[in-house]
């Protein structure tokens, strides 16, 4: 369970983040369109977990690890960006978010389930 303090530095860093993305890092993406999904913060806040999505979604591993290569990057970005808000600018680690992809998966395994109609109880009807 986050603090409300660590939910309120993920929003901003992911805020931050998305900025950057567009604007400062955009040649780190090769014309993706980069989505941070969710920003989670370790309790001391010097860790920042980014969860990205692309869009369109090949080469996803190849961007990640352009972008993990460019972290000092980003981080000096984001120090630019929340210097008035945060003392320490917490390291930055990012994935790939895949809820997408895993939701597709569960979709397409209900989708195959028969549930066949209930049986009315014979102990409903005598009463």
């Amino acid at each position: 369970m986050e603090s409300k303090r660590q939910q309120k530095v993920g929003r901003q860093i992911q805020k931050d983040l998305g900025e950057i993305f567009q604007k400062d890092a955009q040649h780190l993406t090769s014309g993706s369109f980069v989505t941070i999904t969710a920003v989670r913060v370790t309790p001391d806040l010097s860790i920042a977990r980014a969860y990205l999505s692309f869009l369109p979604d090949k080469n996803k591993g190849f961007l990640l690890e352009t972008i993990k290569e460019n972290t000092r990057f980003i981080r000096q970005k984001l120090a630019e960006r929340v210097r008035h808000q945060l003392r320490i600018v917490p390291h930055l680690q990012f994935y790939i978010d895949d809820t997408a992809e895993y939701a597709a998966k569960m979709d397409l395994l209900f989708s195959d389930i028969v549930i066949p109609p209930a049986q009315p109880d014979e102990d409903e009807e005598t009463n």
